[in-house]
């Protein structure tokens, strides 16, 4: 995958934590930006997959009982 360079500004204090983070972990400071916005896409992605199940459950008048008896359905039947 071609990589592309960025500006990126933060706080003196937020840069000096990331770096701390970085040094302890043996990274460098870019490998940690790169995985700290993976987890942050992957943390939204789920929150609007969440979001629209919920939202359908709704609609179809479904409880979070409701909803873990389906699962345990579906899997008995596997």
């Amino acid at each position: 995958m071609k990589t592309k360079t960025i500006n990126l500004s933060l706080s003196g204090e937020l840069l000096r934590d990331a770096d701390k983070v970085a040094k302890l972990q043996y990274r460098s400071r870019s490998d940690l930006m790169r995985e700290a916005l993976r987890r942050f896409i992957n943390s939204a992605r789920f929150e609007e997959l969440n979001n629209y199940g919920q939202l359908q459950a709704k609609k179809h008048g479904l409880t979070p009982v409701d909803i873990n008896r389906l699962i345990a359905e579906v899997r008995a039947d596997s």
